[in-house]
């Protein structure tokens, strides 16, 4: 052990730790979950970091001789070599300021030992003086939530749920001429194409690339600047513009310094937003993934109109079950999304005055929600979606036996007519053509063109009928 000092006193180090005396009094105090930040809330706060020695170095407040040991740490610490040191829990101060410090420590004493200093002698980096100049942890945290979560949308989600859009169009086109039942209400409604029922959820799917995106827009505007309050007290007022033009050119992003600093410190409304929309997300891939399960239930006993892709046994005692597992997966990820969603609102309501003192837990959270709904979209693409089959006999039986096929006869026989060929077919265990045949409403022929499935899920049947 080393003993390091602060404003609190002594306090013993582990020997081999990059980190100092405040990230070792956050381990002792923060001793409530085993959740730490991950690896992508890690990197974009080395990329924030070196932003800001790059704009310091830049407006000569920082010595380029330290400057240069600072970045090269700061990219250490990005490439994922010093992630073992950040060990503090996610339930902390509500700042931040003990991640914050925490990256402050470990950047600064691996640039010493760059240099070839002596780790936890604070010279001749010093973790508030020279990593944290011009910056506070109020407008810091925040900052890396927005560029994680940017990066983590970009690289993760769009890309996931873009693949998702497609193998639903590819489907929807193989599966376009196959004609089955629609249901309203858990009910029989009139015939839809399988195609057609694809169709709509590859819309749900391209809408929520679309939602990804409004995400990251959301979370656009950098609080950097504005230090401890939105002032940008101990801030150069040129330090943002170049901080932030640094991050771009690295990240190939797009941030803007905020608009109102004292916003941007003080609520995080745009991480609320970016929430919602990975809400909305996560209830519409339910609803593809809860019809999918649904469409292929049986194989004998349910609707079995499709055949899912069989990915590993379904039962530890019944011999031969497979179960919808990848849809499975996907539900439950978006229902722990949606819980997400409900934290991070509550984490919204923690904007205090000057400042929001809920940045940890809505860090964690948006970071969690955007990289299990990726991995959870990813996994049901290859495995359930792109190998999914219609069973087209199937299909074509459980469509002629609708009793909704009778809607078809109404402009020719009238509501109430068609509504007693449906009770009759119902109550007999017929079809809607054998009661319409046998009642002889129309002819043969007419019945045919009528009762046609197919045509039933064309738009225009009425003027095509007349």
């Amino acid at each position: 052990m080393r003993v390091e000092r602060d404003l609190m006193g002594e306090v013993e180090v582990p020997e081999g730790a990059l980190w100092g005396a405040q990230t070792q009094r956050a381990m002792e105090n923060f001793l409530i979950s085993d959740l730490c930040f991950g690896r992508r809330f890690i990197l974009a706060l080395a990329h924030v970091k070196r932003a800001c020695v790059r704009a310091n170095v830049d407006l000569g407040l920082l010595d380029p001789r330290l400057g240069h040991a600072i970045e090269a740490a700061c990219r250490e610490v990005a490439e994922g070599r010093w992630d073992d040191h950040f060990p503090i829990d996610v339930f902390q101060t509500g700042s931040g300021t003990s991640t914050n410090m925490n990256a402050n420590e470990v950047i600064g004493n691996r640039a010493i030992q760059l240099l070839g200093g002596e780790v936890g002698s604070r010279a001749p980096v010093h973790p508030n003086d020279h990593v944290n100049m011009s910056q506070s942890s109020n407008d810091v945290i925040p900052t890396g939530i927005h560029v994680a979560a940017t990066l983590a949308l970009r690289e993760e989600l769009i890309p996931a749920l873009v693949r998702l859009h497609q193998a639903l169009e590819k489907r929807a086109e193989l599966f376009d001429p196959v004609v089955k039942p629609g249901r309203t209400h858990l009910q029989d409604a009139t015939p839809i194409r399988m195609g057609q029922v694809f169709s709509g959820y590859a819309a749900q799917a391209e809408k929520s690339v679309r939602r990804a995106r409004r995400a990251a827009r959301a979370l656009r505007e950098l609080p950097l600047g504005g230090t401890a309050v939105g002032t940008g007290l101990n801030c150069p007022v040129d330090f943002p513009r170049r901080a932030i033009a640094v991050l771009n050119e690295t990240l190939g992003t797009d941030f803007v310094e905020a608009v109102n600093h004292f916003e941007a410190n003080a609520a995080r409304d745009g991480v609320v937003q970016a929430s919602g929309e990975l809400k909305t997300i996560a209830v519409s891939l339910t609803k593809i993934a809860n019809d999918i399960r649904w469409l292929g239930s049986g194989p004998r006993n349910g609707l079995g109109e499709l055949k899912l892709p069989a990915v590993q046994p379904g039962s530890s005692m019944m011999p031969g079950k497979i179960n919808p597992v990848m849809a499975e997966a996907l539900i439950l990820v978006a229902a722990q999304v949606i819980g997400h969603d409900a934290a991070i609102t509550l984490g919204g309501l923690g904007g205090y005055f000057e400042l929001n003192l809920m940045m940890p837990l809505l860090a964690y959270d948006l970071l969690r929600s955007i990289e299990w709904l990726a991995k959870g979209t990813r996994a049901f693409t290859e495995r359930c979606v792109a190998g999914i089959e219609v069973d087209e006999d199937r299909c074509r039986e459980m469509a002629e036996r609708g009793l909704a096929l009778s809607t078809a006869l109404v402009p020719a026989l009238g509501y109430d007519r068609a509504a007693e060929i449906a009770k009759e077919a119902h109550r007999t265990g017929s079809t809607v053509r054998e009661v319409a045949h046998a009642w002889a409403v129309l002819s043969p022929q007419e019945l045919d063109e009528v009762l046609d499935p197919r045509r039933m899920t064309e738009p225009g049947l009425l003027e095509s009928m007349e």
